[in-house]
């Protein structure tokens, strides 16, 4: 499935209506997409871990681990910080040592970067919290640095130290490491609609090729970067910052992780917010199918909201939406046909693949439909790919060097090991595209084909779908955005459903993602929680 992380973004009010796809932002940084039509599975929780118990439904469910540490695990848990400057005022760094095998704690070890801005606050702090954009592959370390360690309410960071782990496999968490940036350039164009058999072969060549690059340059870490992996990761950094139990805000796939740990440490449950939830009992082609109707629900909004607009586009003042799609379409097939120039460095033009990405990206976030429309505006109208090509860009990570960080690589590792591949193979692919393009009848059959991401993969999966119930939990908030594109709601009332204490919390709006992003009830809601513990009522609901 599509990355879901949020977005890099900084804040300057509280009140600011300004956002970025899972929190409110001004435009002081670029928003970085998150999805990725080339990595499309997403990452359910592995099973494995801690066991699973059968239920009436037929999926298995996650089960908890032993209370008492095995003595294994001591040294890991009993290790000291060492804390120094990180070279950006007011956060300190540190690594931590976890087990790359948890089954074989003596085989070896992965080194963790770790952040903290202390509590600023006069008052006792309440403790850590743990914050995670999603991804996977997102640098939750980065998020706390530019966003939440200076952008979260000023009431919220001066009771807690606010904390950071990048997860393993992560940006400086001993990345995963796979193509150069000539190779990833290669692989983002690729044609991921192919029209005959020899546009699919060159796909499932790309798919091969960044499996097997993959698999040379990280062959040791693939096999130990799953959910579960890191949730367990998140348990000794909890013990090591001397907490009794985990605060944490986790968005988008970060709410797989911190779902996760609370299923695998329900006692250790503190204050958890899951923003942008994620529903851990789907296989992979059931994600992938939800989420493309996810991203037309989003692209409907847009195609109302440009209507209305005299310089949309993609269609006259007034059009329908239905009319609104079906002449992007026709741009993304003029594309296919005719890449266009974008006045890049590197020479690149728009194709299609990189024209869907860079629409696709604009619909995390209604703030971003304006560049959305600008950039469409110079493409169709002027022969200039370049503004699609930057929202491409931002999304997959590529700076203007021609360098991506490891973000599509720790994507697909992550979850390439927590569910088996949604298809087996092109055939299946192809039957399967008449129901994910009723689904997106624009996007439908990109999001299809990029499913065959993990199918090539040269790690065979350790998990499978779950329900997460954490039993003897405390109230954890999940919160759901009713258009969210990446993370459909209808994933957010499923996991509140699942989880033993949930309290679902729903935001009435577009975007990805609730909390900060300019609903005063949203915010209220959850700043009270982390403050207080007092969760929102059950089903309130927000605008």
């Amino acid at each position: 499935m599509h990355i879901r992380r949020t977005p890099r973004r900084t804040r300057i009010h509280r009140q600011s209506r300004s956002r970025s796809h899972t929190r409110a932002r001004t435009s002081a940084l670029t928003t970085a997409a998150l999805l990725s039509a080339a990595a499309l599975l997403v990452s359910a929780c592995s099973a494995p871990a801690g066991g699973s118990t059968s239920t009436s439904a037929g999926i298995a469910e996650l089960a908890a681990l032993p209370r008492s540490t095995p003595s294994t695990l001591a040294p890991y848990y009993d290790q000291k910080l060492s804390w120094r400057s990180c070279g950006v005022p007011g956060f300190q760094c540190a690594t931590m040592k976890a087990p790359l095998d948890y089954a074989k704690p003596g085989a070896g070890d992965v080194r963790l970067a770790v952040a903290r801005k202390k509590a600023t606050g006069k008052t006792a702090p309440l403790g850590s919290l743990l914050v995670n954009p999603g991804g996977p592959g997102g640098s939750a370390v980065d998020y706390l640095q530019q966003y939440a360690g200076i952008g979260y309410p000023s009431e919220v960071r001066a009771r807690y130290d606010m904390v950071a782990m990048d997860p393993r496999g992560v940006a400086r968490s001993e990345p995963v490491e796979c193509l150069d940036g000539p190779q990833m350039d290669k692989y983002t164009e690729t044609d991921v609609t192919p029209d005959d058999q020899q546009e699919t072969q060159e796909l499932v060549g790309e798919y091969n090729k960044f499996a097997e690059e993959c698999g040379a340059h990280s062959a040791a870490l693939l096999r130990h970067v799953s959910t579960a992996d890191s949730a367990r990761d998140m348990d000794i950094l909890r013990a090591v910052l001397g907490d009794p139990k985990l605060n944490y805000v986790g968005a988008s796939y970060g709410t797989f992780l911190g779902a996760t740990y609370a299923g695998l440490f329900p006692e250790r449950v503190g204050r958890v917010v899951l923003d942008g939830a994620m529903d851990p009992s789907l296989s992979a082609r059931q994600m992938n199918l939800e989420q493309t109707a996810g991203f037309e629900t989003a692209f409907q909004s847009f195609a109302k909201d440009c209507a209305k607009r005299a310089d949309c586009p993609l269609g006259a003042k007034g059009s329908s939406p239905a009319q609104i799609a079906d002449n992007l379409s026709a741009f993304f097939r003029k594309l296919d046909a005719h890449p266009i120039p974008t006045g890049d460095a590197d020479g690149r033009k728009l194709t299609e693949s990189l024209g869907t990405t860079g629409v696709i990206a604009a619909m995390y976030d209604q703030a971003e439909w304006g560049q959305l429309r600008d950039s469409l505006h110079a493409a169709i109208k002027e022969n200039d790919g370049a503004g699609l090509l930057a929202l491409s860009d931002s999304y997959y990570e590529r700076d203007p060097d021609g360098h991506y960080s490891n973000l599509m690589f720790a994507n697909a590792a992550v979850n390439c090991l927590d569910l088996p591949p949604a298809f087996t193979g092109p055939g299946q692919v192809a039957k399967a595209l008449p129901e994910f393009e009723k689904a997106s009848p624009v996007f439908g059959a990109n999001l299809a084909w990029a499913s065959l991401n993990c199918t090539y993969w040269p790690v065979r999966a350790t998990g499978e779908p779950h329900r997460i119930e954490a039993k003897g939990a405390a109230p954890i908030v999940v919160v759901g955005t009713t258009r969210d594109p990446a993370t459909p709601y209808p994933w957010a009332r499923s996991l509140a459903g699942q989880l033993s204490s949930a309290r679902l919390l729903t935001y009435v709006g577009d975007g990805h993602t609730a909390y900060g992003r300019g609903s005063t009830c949203i915010d209220s809601a959850i700043d009270t929680y982390l403050l207080k513990g007092t969760p929102p009522q059950q089903g309130k609901r927000c605008s």
